[in-house]
């Protein structure tokens, strides 16, 4: 067990130790305030500011729109249905199954849709996709919790005249320490995807403005920027990297706060 955590901090660390090296001398304020100058492929100034807020408008919107079809699915599952029904256990298979499809087969399926409706490339593609690509993630992420739920709870609630409604808002203060780290398991998945994204997102040197328009993304400004010529720009994908690592830190501080606060209402 020691030899195993040591191999993953040594990776972990030999990953961070390269994104600070070859990053932080193009880390600077204009690098997250400003928009890219000159060409994202050759250009040497400006900043990322557009693949920050384009991360960050996906992320967000996809994340909302996740739960907001996950949660009724793992509630149904687990109190509607019986937690081992047919159904259920039909439903949880399925869930595994897309858990497992690569990201670029999303991508794949959403720019044929995508193609056959006639839209082009767009921020709302984006969020499509990555809506897709993190539902099974809540899904069996938060069911596994769920089935968790102590029956004496269940029959307590109904015992008392509450309807299945009502039993599902005692059920949710009791799951939200998983609905948090699914959260935080699928705004990982989302931000860091790029394969997804390239293919119904696009990308653009600026911010979009509408959901029509092409969004830029900090997974695909890295990978664009690693394959210029010119040092300089390489070392700008690096930098890159260190701001999506910092933001995938903070909100892993943050979600793990939330966890911690949440699970003090939980009742085992």
């Amino acid at each position: 067990m020691i030899i195993s955590v040591i191999i993953v901090f040594a990776f972990l660390g030999s990953i961070l130790i390269t994104i600070i090296r070859n990053g932080w001398p193009a880390m600077s304020w204009e690098m997250i305030t400003q928009l890219p100058g000159g060409g994202f492929y050759i250009g040497k100034e400006g900043g990322v500011l557009n693949a920050i807020v384009g991360s960050l408008y996906i992320v967000g919107a996809s994340t909302v729109l996740g739960l907001l079809i996950s949660i009724p699915i793992v509630f149904y599952i687990n109190i509607y249905l019986k937690k081992d029904s047919k159904l259920s256990n039909i439903t949880r298979l399925s869930f595994d199954v897309l858990y497992g499809i690569p990201s670029i087969v999303y991508g794949a399926f959403g720019f044929t849709i995508m193609i056959f409706l006639g839209l082009r490339t767009s921020l709302l593609g984006g969020i499509i996709v990555i809506t897709l690509l993190i539902i099974p993630i809540f899904v069996r992420s938060m069911d596994e919790v769920a089935r968790q739920l102590p029956k004496h709870l269940l029959e307590a609630t109904y015992s008392l005249g509450a309807t299945r409604y009502e039993t599902i808002k005692v059920a949710i203060r009791q799951i939200a320490p998983g609905i948090a780290t699914a959260t935080l398991l699928s705004i990982g998945r989302a931000i860091g995807d790029a394969a997804g994204v390239m293919f119904t997102a696009g990308f653009t040197d600026s911010i979009p403005t509408s959901l029509d328009q092409p969004a830029a993304t900090l997974p695909l400004a890295i990978f664009f920027q690693l394959s210029s010529p010119l040092p300089e720009v390489r070392e700008r994908a690096y930098a890159a990297a260190l701001l999506l690592t910092l933001i995938v830190l903070i909100l892993s501080i943050i979600g793990r706060m939330i966890t911690h606060r949440f699970s003090k209402n939980k009742i085992k």
